[in-house]
C-alpha cells in the first residue's frame, strides 16, 4: 500500500523516528561487560547508518527534480487534463485500495515496533583475530615481522616493539622515503583504523582526520611538522645532497676510483645514470657529469699510438642514452623536476606518520592493555595462556547474569572478594561490628580490630603524625588522641634529657698507674701537675 510517494515520505519519517526512539531506549540500558558495550556500540551505529541513508533518501524526494512529488500532490487534489475533479480522484483511489484488498485478503498488519524491537536483542558480528580477544588487544604481529625484516627495523622483541610504532620520528628521515617505509605504514595506519572502527563505531573518525589534516597542512606550510622542517628545502637541492661528490675536486677516472664502488654508485642513481659495470667504468660515467651546465664525455684520443681517454665537452642533452638508466633520462635532464615529484611523496608519507600519532592517542588505553598481556603471557605456558583464555569467555558470558540477580544483604555486611556479602560468623569472628575511630587520621572509622592496628603503619596515620611533628614509632601504637600523642611525646623528650650523654662526667680517662677518672677530673689534676 506504500505505492505512492506521499506513503513513502510518511513510512521514512515515521521510520527516523522510530529508530531515534530506541537509539535512546538502547543507550539507557548500562552494558555490564566489555562485550556487551561493543554489541550496543554497533548496534546504534547500524542504526545511525539508516537514519542517514533515509534522510539522504528524503532529502531527495523533498528536492523533487523530477516533478513526480509535484504531479502526485496535484492528481491527489484532483486536477487531470480536463479540469479539477475531486469525486474522480477520491473514488479512483477508494477502488485501488478495495482491489488491493480483494487480491489480498489474508494481509496481515505487521506491527513495526516489534520488528525494531528485535534490534536491541540482536548482536552483531564483529570480526576479531584470537589475539585481539574481542578489541580487548591489538594484533601487530604480522607488522612487527615486517618491521623487523626491514631496513628502517630494529632486531627487537615483540613487546619492545609496542613501544616503538608509535614513534616514527625516531626513525632516520634518509630511510622513510623509501616504497618498503612508505608501504609499512601504511599498512599500520590502514590497520589502526580497521581496528578502530571495528572498537570505537561511534566515533567519527573521518571527522578526527579532517582536523588532523588541517592542522597538519598548516604547519607544513610554516615548516613546523616534527621531523620534516627541512624536507621542502631538503628537495629543492635533491641532486646536490644525494650526490655527495664534488667533482670540481676530480680530474682523472683514477682520483673517483679511490672513492670506493658503493659511493659511485649512489651518486649516479642520484643523477639517474647506470649504476652497473665495473668501479672503473662507475668512475668513467661520473665523470661525465662534472660541469653542471655541460658534462665531460670520454673519448679515445685520436692521435697516432695513443690509447689513453680524453675529456670532451658534450652538452645533457647530446649525452648518449646508454649512459642513463631505463626512464630516468629526463629527470636527469632538468633536475629541479624532481623536487617537487620527492616533496608530494615526503608530505605524504608525513601525514600518514600525523595519523598515526592521532590513532596512537586514541588507541592508548588498548596499547597498554596490550603490552600489559604481553608481558603476563610471557611467564605463562601455553596450557596456562588457553585456559585464561576460557575463563575469560565464559566470565563474559555470565557477567550480565550474574548482575541482574539482586543481592539480599539485610544486615548491611561488608562485600567480599566476589562481590557477594561475607559470612556472618566471618563478620563476627573479626569484630567487624566494632567502630575504632581515629583523630589523628581526621576522625576517621576503622571497622575490626585488625584494621584498627594495621592503619597506624598507613599513609594517612604517618600523615597525620608528620603534621603534629611526631615521629610515629612503636611508642605512639594504640594513641588515636592527638592531646596523648602530644604528652607522650613531651615525656619521651623529657626522659632523653635526663639520660642524656654527658662527656665530661661519664667519659673516662686512665693515668700511668692506671687511675681511672672521668674527664672532668682527669683535666683538673693535669692541670695542676698531679698527674
Amino acid at each position: 500500500m506504500s505505492s505512492t510517494l506521499l506513503e513513502v515520505t510518511r513510512g521514512a519519517h515515521e521510520e527516523v523516528e522510530r529508530l531515534e526512539r530506541l537509539i535512546v531506549k538502547d543507550f539507557q540500558n548500562e552494558p555490564t561487560s566489555s562485550k556487551e558495550r561493543l554489541a550496543q556500540s554497533h548496534r546504534v551505529r547500524h542504526m545511525i547508518d539508516t537514519i542517514s541513508s533515509t534522510a539522504q533518501r528524503l532529502i531527495e524526494i523533498y528536492e523533487d527534480n523530477d516533478n513526480a512529488r509535484k504531479d502526485e500532490i496535484a492528481a491527489l487534489g484532483g486536477q487531470t487534463a480536463t479540469g479539477t475533479n475531486v469525486f474522480s480522484a477520491f473514488y479512483d483511489r477508494l477502488k485501488e485500495i478495495r482491489e488491493y484488498h480483494r487480491r489480498h485478503p489474508a494481509a496481515l498488519v505487521v506491527d513495526a515496533n516489534e520488528e525494531h524491537e528485535a534490534l536491541l536483542k540482536e548482536e552483531p558480528q564483529v570480526e576479531f583475530s584470537g589475539e585481539e580477544a574481542y578489541g580487548r588487544y591489538l594484533d601487530l604481529h604480522e607488522l612487527y615481522n615486517q618491521y623487523i625484516n626491514s631496513k628502517f627495523g630494529e632486531p627487537i622483541e615483540y613487546s619492545a616493539y609496542l613501544d616503538v610504532f608509535s614513534q616514527p620520528h625516531k626513525i632516520p628521515r634518509k630511510l622513510k622515503s623509501t616504497r618498503q617505509y612508505r608501504e609499512y605504514i601504511e599498512n599500520l595506519v590502514q590497520y589502526l583504523v580497521y581496528f578502530f572502527h571495528r572498537t570505537e563505531p561511534l566515533q567519527d573518525l573521518d571527522r578526527i582526520f579532517a582536523k588532523v589534516e588541517a592542522e597538519f597542512e598548516e604547519q607544513w606550510a610554516d615548516g613546523k611538522v616534527q621531523e620534516w622542517e627541512t624536507a621542502i628545502l631538503d628537495s629543492e637541492h635533491v641532486q646536490d645532497q644525494q650526490t655527495l661528490i664534488d667533482l670540481d675536486y676530480f680530474s682523472t677516472v683514477e682520483e673517483l676510483v679511490e672513492l670506493g664502488p658503493e659511493k659511485l654508485k649512489e651518486a649516479l642513481a642520484s643523477m639517474g645514470l647506470k649504476v652497473g659495470g665495473t668501479i672503473q667504468q662507475r668512475a668513467e660515467r661520473l665523470l661525465l657529469t662534472k660541469h653542471s651546465g655541460q658534462h665531460l664525455q670520454l673519448e679515445i684520443c685520436e692521435l697516432p699510438r695513443c690509447a689513453c681517454l680524453c675529456l670532451v665537452d658534450t652538452p645533457l642533452e647530446k649525452l648518449d642514452k646508454k649512459h642513463f638508466a631505463k626512464g630516468s633520462r629526463g629527470s636527469a635532464q632538468n633536475g629541479v623536476a624532481v623536487a617537487p615529484q620527492q616533496v608530494g611523496m615526503l608530505k605524504e608519507i608525513a601525514f600518514l606518520e600525523a595519523k598515526l600519532k592521532k590513532l596512537s592517542d586514541l588507541l592508548s588505553e588498548a596499547i597498554e592493555r596490550t603490552k600489559d598481556n604481553i608481558v603476563k603471557k610471557q611467564a605463562l605456558t601455553y596450557e596456562e595462556i588457553a585456559a585464561e583464555r576460557e575463563d575469560e569467555e565464559t566470565q563474559a558470558d555470565t557477567e550480565s547474569d550474574d548482575d541482574e540477580q539482586q543481592i539480599y544483604n539485610p544486615l548491611k555486611l561488608p562485600m567480599g572478594w566476589d562481590g557477594k556479602p561475607i559470612p556472618y560468623w566471618l563478620y563476627k569472628l573479626h569484630g567487624l561490628g566494632q567502630e575504632f575511630k581515629c583523630e589523628i587520621c581526621g576522625n576517621q572509622s576503622y571497622w575490626g580490630r585488625r584494621a584498627f592496628e594495621r592503619h597506624f603503619k598507613e599513609w594517612r596515620h604517618q600523615h597525620g603524625m608528620r603534621c603534629l611533628g611526631i615521629p610515629n614509632t612503636k611508642n605512639f601504637n594504640e594513641i588515636t588522641s592527638i592531646e596523648e600523642a602530644q604528652e607522650l611525646w613531651k615525656r619521651i623528650q623529657a626522659r632523653q634529657g635526663v639520660n642524656k650523654w654527658r662527656p665530661d662526667l661519664e667519659e673516662e680517662y686512665e693515668d700511668r698507674e692506671g687511675n681511672i677518672y672521668n674527664k672532668k677530673t682527669y683535666t683538673d689534676l693535669q692541670r695542676q701537675g698531679l698527674i
